[in-house]
């Protein structure tokens, strides 16, 4: 009687856990990161009879989970490029968002141009030269103001940088303390500490791309993508944020011997930050950068190549900062570093970085990209548009990062504030002797060096012969001489001409200061087709196209980041939906397995109460 009893008892002992176990699945069935358990039930050893051996009932070996490594593995990967997609699509939207926010440049720069052709179209009247300078102001406020937001952005994704990383330690932390109580419980671990790990690493992936390792001991290390380890058993490692080398306001991330290892981070947040902040929002200053530049030195030079008003020769319309110059922290020697843009049509939008290896001066992208310098005989160096000018002395090691565009057009300011210092007249003018018998003419002259001091000085183009040409000076002496055929382009001062016709012998041509200033809009209408003129890109694009670029490329990164979020949530959900069909409960199963494990239990108890009336059947008999 015994043995039945206790197979009895047995079956009872191992209904009521079952039957325990399923109803923990049902109340956990909206438990985030909870796992289905399941009960391991064993026979019992059989008892020997001699001819025959009689089971022994049921034992419970175990509560385990419906897990799957490589199924949770695949959600917290997916995770994590999830929420790299999700950040990644918020900063690109507001991106989208800054362009209308801050203004219409495009329209701006339109009316801007367009003012020039009023200018042209009225030249005495006061008012188109002062709207012109308004529409000048209105187009350097809308460049302002974009560029602040980029900076505001800047910023933004520098503070969420910290914050990330500190969300990143308090979990990894998390993970040390539930690694440590999993290594104390032995074989016996609890499943709920084993589901909170769990959900502390796939909180993790969200932040940052993780891989993991199961030891033997029943712990999990965690490493991020960089190889840095986060977590090993009981320890955490915690990141760190610091300043990079050259720009005190832009965060990295350290590991913990101090490393920078911002650049071999990726996945999750963080890494949805990071890149975001190298490959979009620098390169969009940048490109911002360019264009107020090339609007700057393109209307300061046409400016110089006429007359105002007042008869002078044209001054500057715009400023724009120098390129930055950021020495490195751990430089040692004492050299410094100046940058200028000498050459706007090959300006690119990258950053660089000038490094000295103890003998030599190398120059490279940001990106590493190595870049071919020309040494000067000045001792300056030029590369990709820019001059550096170096003074000092460096030691081997020491580094410089330039900015050629990145404070250009948070810089851009409008110098002039007088209407009449709009240079609308062509700075020369050409006239022909009243004894020439030729067929020959000068139409514009075309000033090619501004800067040249004897430019507006008068200046005689005479032709000895039909094949030779002299131009003197107004003092006789000598500029330049030679052979002469038609269409051939003769320099003086600064400026040239291209004779049209046939000069006769003796024929000769005076070039000097415009004296119809008031009149003549030549140089305005210059101005004004500078709309349309490549600046940029070799002398193929201009302003105007060049912020066009800028706004496609923006929109095309929107774009892209809206679609890889949309294939980003799709495989994060179909991970979960296969990791949940291993791992999650099913009502409909619970409550199967619930009336099979409640018939199980009362036919225990129904073996027991046998057990009892046989037994006390047996104890009547024998009494009796």
């Amino acid at each position: 009687m015994s043995n039945l009893l206790s197979i009895g008892a047995s079956g009872l002992n191992a209904a009521q856990v079952a039957l325990t176990t399923v109803g923990n699945n049902i109340s956990n069935v909206n438990t985030p990161g909870y796992s289905r358990q399941t009960v391991l039930q064993t026979e019992n050893m059989s008892n020997s009879a001699g001819r025959y051996s009689i089971g022994s009932g049921v034992d419970v070996q175990s509560v385990q989970r419906a897990y799957s490594d490589f199924l949770t593995s695949a959600v917290w990967s997916s995770n994590s490029g999830m929420q790299r997609a999700t950040t990644y699509n918020n900063l690109t939207t507001t991106l989208n968002s800054m362009l209308s926010a801050s203004g219409n440049l495009q329209s701006a720069l339109d009316s801007f141009y367009g003012a020039f052709d009023t200018v042209a179209n009225t030249p005495g009247v006061a008012s188109s030269r002062q709207s012109l300078l308004g529409s000048a102001g209105s187009m350097v406020t809308v460049f302002n103001t974009l560029a602040q937001q980029f900076t505001s952005q800047q910023s933004q994704v520098n503070s969420q940088i910290g914050t990330t990383v500190d969300s990143i330690n308090s979990v990894a932390g998390s993970i040390a303390d539930l690694n440590a109580k999993i290594h104390q419980a032995g074989t016996n671990v609890p499943n709920d500490l084993l589901d909170q790990r769990d959900t502390m690493i796939q909180t993790l992936s969200g932040y940052l791309g993780v891989s993991t390792y199961a030891q033997a001991d029943g712990t999990i290390s965690v490493y991020a993508s960089s190889g840095q380890a986060l977590v090993s058993g009981d320890k955490s490692f915690a990141l760190s944020t610091g300043t990079d080398r050259y720009d005190a306001s832009r965060t990295v991330v350290l590991d913990t011997t101090g490393t920078d290892i911002t650049s071999k981070l990726s996945g999750g947040t963080l890494g949805a930050l990071l890149d975001y902040r190298s490959s979009v929002l620098d390169s969009v200053q940048n490109q911002l950068g360019q264009a107020a530049v090339a609007l700057a030195g393109s209307v300061n030079t046409q400016q110089a190549k006429g007359l105002d008003l007042n008869g002078n020769q044209g001054g500057a319309m715009f400023s724009v900062p120098d390129p930055k110059v950021l020495a490195a922290g751990n430089n040692k020697g004492s050299a410094s570093v100046a940058a200028s843009i000498t050459d706007v049509s090959k300006l690119t939008t990258s950053d660089y970085v000038l490094s000295y290896d103890g003998s030599n001066w190398n120059l490279a992208t940001t990106a590493g990209q190595s870049v071919p310098m020309t040494a000067n005989p000045d001792g300056s160096y030029s590369a990709d548009g820019l001059t550096f000018n170096l003074s000092g002395a460096a030691q081997k090691g020491d580094s410089f990062q330039i900015q050629p565009t990145r404070g250009a057009a948070s810089g851009l300011t409008l110098t002039m504030t007088d209407p009449n210092g709009i240079a609308a007249a062509a700075a020369l003018t050409s006239k022909a002797a009243s004894t020439n018998t030729g067929t020959g003419s000068i139409g514009a002259v075309t000033v090619d060096d501004p800067t040249n001091a004897a430019l507006l000085g008068n200046a005689t183009l005479s032709f000895p012969t039909a094949g030779s040409y002299q131009v003197t000076d107004g003092s006789g002496n000598v500029l330049g001489s030679g052979s002469y055929t038609p269409g051939q382009t003769i320099s003086a001062n600064g400026w040239s001409v291209t004779p049209s016709g046939t000069p006769a012998a003796n024929d000769s041509f005076t070039i000097g200061i415009n004296a119809n200033g008031l009149n003549d809009t030549s140089n305005a209408l210059a101005m004004a087709q500078l709309a349309d003129k490549g600046i940029l890109n070799g002398g193929k694009q201009s302003v105007v196209a060049a912020y066009g670029t800028l706004t496609t490329n923006i929109g095309t990164v929107g774009s892209q980041a809206q679609t890889n979020l949309t294939t980003q949530t799709s495989l994060y959900n179909q991970a979960v939906s296969s990791q949940q069909s291993v791992s999650g409960v099913n009502l409909d199963e619970e409550a199967a397995s619930l009336v099979r494990y409640q018939q199980a239990y009362q036919a225990s108890a129904q073996i027991i109460s046998t057990s009892q009336s046989i037994f006390s059947s047996l104890i009547s008999a024998i009494n009796g």
